[in-house]
C-alpha cells in the first residue's frame, strides 16, 4: 500500500480534480461496501493480500481470484480495493429508455499511471449480456469487452472503468503463483 505521502505524490503526479481525490480517499478509507456470498455456479472466499495488508473478497474463483492474483503480482498495481462503494451509471436500453441505477463494481485499483473501477465477468456471461443490453455491454474491434455507461462515469474523475473476462487469465502464471506461494510469502 501506499504512504499517505506516496499517495499524494501520486495524485499530484496524474494532475486530477479536487472531486477525484474526493473519490479516492473515499474508495481508500472505507471498509469493502458489501461482504460477497457464493452461489450455486461461483465459490465465494478470502485472498490473505500481501501487497494490501488485509484480505481481499472475491465471489467467483473462476475469474475475480485469477484478476486478485495478477494483481497481487503486477508490480504495475499499486493497490487494489474490493467492493468499492457503489456508483450510479445511467444509460439507453435498446427501446429508447433511460436506465440509472447502482452497481457496486468488483474491485478498484490504482496503477502507476492511471486508476479506476474494473468488473469481472466470464466471457459467456458477458456474451450474453451484450445481446440483453448492448448499450451496456460491448465487444470492441480491439476484441476488448466495453461498459459505455461505467466508462462515462469513469471518465468525469480522470479515471478509468474496465471489463476484465476470464479470456484474459493467465492460466499458466495462475498455476505458477499457486505453486511458488509458500515461496513467495516467505
Amino acid at each position: 500500500m501506499l504512504t499517505d505521502e506516496e499517495f499524494n505524490q501520486w495524485f499530484y503526479n496524474r494532475n486530477l480534480s479536487e472531486q477525484s481525490r474526493k473519490v479516492l480517499e473515499e474508495i481508500r478509507s472505507s471498509e469493502p461496501s458489501r461482504r460477497v456470498g457464493g452461489g450455486k455456479k461461483n465459490v465465494s472466499g478470502r485472498y490473505p493480500s500481501s501487497k494490501m495488508g488485509v484480505t481481499i473478497q472475491f465471489e467467483s474463483h473462476k475469474v475475480e481470484l485469477p484478476f486478485i492474483y495478477q494483481a497481487e503480482h503486477d508490480e504495475d498495481v499499486l493497490e487494489y480495493y474490493d467492493q468499492p462503494p457503489s456508483i450510479k451509471i445511467s444509460y439507453q436500453s435498446e427501446n429508447g429508455r433511460n436506465l440509472g441505477f447502482y452497481i457496486t463494481p468488483d474491485f478498484f485499483v490504482i496503477r502507476t499511471k492511471s486508476a479506476g473501477w474494473v468488473e469481472c465477468k466470464t466471457e459467456t456471461k458477458l456474451q450474453e449480456l451484450a445481446k440483453k443490453s448492448p448499450n451496456r455491454y460491448s465487444l470492441a474491434e480491439d476484441d476488448q469487452w466495453h461498459t459505455p455507461p461505467g466508462e462515462t462515469y469513469a471518465e468525469q474523475f480522470g479515471f478509468f472503468f474496465r471489463l476484465w473476462s476470464d479470456a484474459e487469465v493467465n492460466w499458466v502464471l495462475l498455476r505458477n503463483i499457486e505453486f511458488l506461494k509458500d515461496y513467495y510469502h516467505a
